[in-house]
């Protein structure tokens, strides 16, 4: 199955046959819009800015009274732009209903509510969504259409979906039929997953059913480039509190939610074996066979899908009180069909985990097994699941049995001092008062992820310790953007030492004997099978669905006027999709090149490199301390483009500013460095001045530089670049001074931070020299290592600042060539508390040694290992 292009007919095509051009459209032809004015405002209307209607017309009535007589507003009212959305022929796939009612045996009397009630399921065809999907020429240079595998050198790298065995094991049986010649496997993604939209009553709930495909990279379907659809609103039964538990209700629920799943996607079944003709987003047609492949669930979904216990796994045959003892099968149909012929239910319950008398959706759809389809859950699992309901309750359990609640609540409260004086970082969310929040969301588990561990040290026993880190360091290898054979031993390590160290949970009494049984912590155990089966589990994670959430249920329920608000939900999201398809379509032809304001245009005009158009925009928005970048730039670090105001100019004036009055000695060995490239930068200031050039008479002083690098772990660009911005300022948004820090390249030749150095930045500027060539600069103070080796309980880095005989910083000038990113150091705190008056601001001046944050993102974590 090599996904070899064809006509329209299915024939093959010759290798090198370009695509057939699509329907000819006139450049200037935006229909069902008069112009691309008018499509922008409709997209920035409905869905940048979600404007009421009522807004939109008072927008358009002061519009109008601004015309001269005979002109109108570009739309007559909020009824003529949402007409005009409707209009749109492009990405139209209507919902439609079906309903769904009580068919079994009921009582003579009091007739339980649930069973005369009638439950609409609104969905739209898969079919033609998954077309629409694979059609978008959006997705034109990220899109795999045949299977990978990816090598570099003996390493094999597993990334996209269509690089794991998944895929190959499909095209495997799908190979044997000799029609399939030449087709496209196409893989099927859903995800499911209850949501709230009415926190206040708690009663508004909504579940939606969302389909991705395996052939869209893992990079876009992150991004949510329309990679992801809202395919369906599943029913949501309730019932009042007498009937809540009952068992027939139960089941009822249960079964509402396989058949409905069923149902909608009957219409896919035939494309499972029958390849069916399908243009693509590279213009070509292909012959598509589809396969349902990976579904995306927390795991009360995933029991629920699998048709299993609560408490037992999912994906393999462990019994509920011993999950990780063993390498146990794995579960599929045909064994719990031979269970099913064997046991009655109730054995089937308690000794298997099976809810026997419910048939998985997938029964009956070619080459699916729900067992195999149940993918990794970063989200739940791992960051919700494992961090936040079980290390970090458990700990302050510990506390507590160790100390007393006065004495925990004590510690527990120098933890969050010691969270709360982190020093800033790009992208790092900063916690004033520690942990102490009391409803915790994913984005807040990430982020405190980033500063726990150091923040523990010293309160708790070594081994507790050595616990934590060893997760931490299975959580951060498993989100990678690119797992290796390499990295799949250090998961398998890291996995191996968490088992060994968190049974100091039992041995302290937090858990009781057998208390680590647990399922959102045995799901570890399937990780590196599964990142082999489908790829990097960051592709396939809930945080993907729950972020569409936002824009498919819960965006759209706040515009309704929340009476049947389904309805209103409904045509919100087809109005979306509708837009969607227009900006990819004018996009593919070239109608939405540079901006439509004509003076944008002209100010952009001659910006081609993709480095100068983030510095253009670096311009404008130096406050923001980074994120994103799309285009392919080399990483660099460069200063900022607007100069410190009201800073001397003068050499000597900006060393009495800076507090450095030997600047101009600096710069001297510096610009001798320079010169002599056989000296290495820190030797410099050994070097008698009597041999370097004279100091420059003129700075130009800057309050930052920007760093872009490649870090497609972290929130990147669609090519995994992005940026952060290092700060050096004497008062950074009206406070203290801000002195940021940062890793120098000092050996490219040794492996992670043995072959880099922090520095901490006192002064970025550039000067002139010589035949006028301009060297960009940083005044930094130096740390050395405390020890050759990290630490043996965090597994960080520690680093001490360089101090000279007189207990003064070592200082020197670099180049910003010398200088990779930003640097995150934690002060290193023991067993001492710290004190309240203690600020962030002051706190890389207050410590006198730093852990090395390899957790501040992950490009930290692969490059200060």
């Amino acid at each position: 199955l090599e996904g070899r292009p064809c006509d329209a007919n299915g024939a093959p095509v010759p290798p090198d046959a370009p695509a057939p051009p699509r329907p000819p459209r006139q450049a200037n032809d935006y229909s069902p819009y008069h112009s691309r004015a008018q499509f922008e405002l409709a997209d920035f209307l409905f869905k940048k800015e979600q404007m009421s209607a009522g807004n939109i017309n008072e927008l358009m009535q002061l519009w109008a009274a601004t015309l001269p007589p005979g002109q109108d507003p570009p739309f007559a009212n909020a009824k003529d732009l949402y007409e005009s959305i409707d209009s749109i022929p492009l990405g139209d796939i209507p919902w439609q209903e079906f309903r769904v009612t009580y068919m079994g045996d009921r009582p003579d009397d009091n007739v339980p509510p649930w069973m005369l009630r009638e439950y609409s399921v609104w969905f739209r065809c898969p079919r033609h969504v998954l077309h629409a999907q694979v059609g978008n020429p959006d997705f034109a240079h990220d899109i795999d259409f045949a299977l990978k595998q990816v090598f570099r050198g003996d390493e094999r790298e597993y990334k996209d979906f269509m690089s794991g065995e998944w895929a190959w094991n499909e095209a495997d049986v799908l190979a044997k039929q000799p029609e399939n010649q030449d087709a496209t496997l196409c893989p099927i993604i859903l995800g499911s997953d209850k949501t709230t939209v009415s926190v206040a009553t708690g009663q508004n709930e909504y579940y939606p059913l969302y389909l991705s495909n395996g052939l869209v990279r893992n990079s876009a379907r992150r991004a949510q480039r329309n990679a992801v659809s809202l395919v369906a609103f599943l029913a949501v039964p309730k019932t009042d509190r007498e009937f809540a538990s009952n068992p027939d209700f139960r089941k009822f629920r249960r079964q509402l939610f396989h058949a409905s799943l069923r149902t909608i996607l009957e219409p896919l079944r035939a494309g499972m074996t029958v390849a069916e003709i399908v243009r693509c987003a590279d213009g070509h047609f292909r012959r598509l066979i589809y396969g349902l492949g990976p579904y995306i669930a927390d795991y009360p979904e995933q029991v629920l899908l699998a048709c299993v216990v609560q408490g037992w796994c999912a994906k393999c045959t462990s019994h509920r009180n011993a999950l990780d003892n063993g390498d146990l099968p794995w579960r599929c149909h045909a064994h719990t069909q031979a269970l099913l012929q064997a046991l009655d239910l109730k054995v089937l319950w308690d000794e298997y985990g099976i809810v026997g008398d419910l048939v998985p959706f997938t029964t009956g759809f070619p080459r699916a097994d729900i067992h195999n389809m149940l993918s990794p859950d970063l989200l739940h699992q791992i960051i919700k699941g494992t961090f936040k309901d079980h290390l970090v309750t458990w700990i302050g359990q510990y506390l507590e049995l160790k100390h007393g609640e006065v004495g925990a609540a004590a510690i527990l409260a120098d933890i969050d001092r010691r969270i709360a004086v982190v020093p800033s970082f790009p992208g790092l969310r900063r916690f004033p008062e520690g942990r102490g929040f009391k409803q915790w969301t994913g984005d807040d588990s990430k982020a405190l992820m980033k500063v726990y561990l150091p923040a523990i040290s010293g309160h708790v026993p070594p081994k507790m310790v050595r616990a934590l880190s060893a997760f931490l360091e299975f959580c951060y290898l498993v989100r990678r953007d690119v797992i290796t054979t390499s990295t799949l031993v250090q998961i398998e390590d890291a996995l191996a030492r968490f088992h060994e160290h968190r049974v100091v949970f039992e041995e302290l009494g937090v858990r009781p004997p057998d208390g680590l049984s647990l399922p959102r912590q045995h799901s570890m155990m399937h990780y590196p099978y599964l990142i082999q089966l489908f790829g990097a589990p960051n592709g396939l994670c809930s945080s993907i669905t729950e972020s569409k959430h936002i824009k498919a249920v819960k965006e759209p329920y706040r515009r309704s006027n929340r009476y049947e608000a389904l309805g209103q939900m409904l045509l919100t999201n087809q109005r979306l999709d509708k837009l969607a398809a227009s900006r990819a379509d004018f996009t593919s032809r070239g109608m939405l090149h540079g901006s439509c304001i004509r003076a944008a245009e002209d100010d952009d005009e001659g910006v081609h490199d993709p480095a100068d158009l983030i510095e253009i925009h670096a311009a404008v928005h130096e406050d923001d301390d980074g994120g994103p970048v799309d285009g392919d730039v080399l990483g660099e670090v460069t200063l900022a483009k607007r100069q410190v105001r009201g800073f001397p100019k003068t050499t000597e004036g900006v060393a009495d500013i800076v507090n450095t009055p030997h600047l101009p000695e600096l710069i001297r060995r510096f610009l001798y460095v320079q010169v002599n490239d056989d000296i290495d930068f820190q030797a410099g200031g050994e070097v008698d001045l009597n041999l370097c050039p004279p100091a420059p008479t003129r700075l130009a002083v800057y309050p930052s530089a920007l760093a872009v690098f490649y870090a497609p772990s972290d929130i990147s660009g669609l090519r995994g670049m992005k940026k952060e911005r290092i700060r050096s300022c004497l008062s950074w948004r009206g406070g203290p001074a801000r002195h940021d820090c940062a890793f120098v390249v000092d050996d490219d030749t040794l492996p992670g931070f043995r072959g880099l150095a922090v520095v901490r930045v006192f002064l970025f500027f550039s000067f002139k020299h010589g035949d006028g060539t301009v060297y960009p600069c940083a005044l930094v103070s130096w740390f050395v290592l405390s020890k050759n080796t990290p630490c043996e309980d965090t597994g960080m880095w520690i680093v001490e600042p360089h101090l000279d005989p007189h207990g003064v910083p070592v200082m020197s000038v670099i180049h910003l060539d010398c200088m990779l990113r930003a640097a995150h150091l934690i002060g290193v705190s023991g067993t001492s508390h710290i004190p309240r008056t203690l600020s962030y601001t002051d706190s890389l001046d207050a410590f006198s040694a730093f852990y090395v944050n390899k957790y501040a993102d992950h490009h930290a974590h692969e490059i200060a290992f």
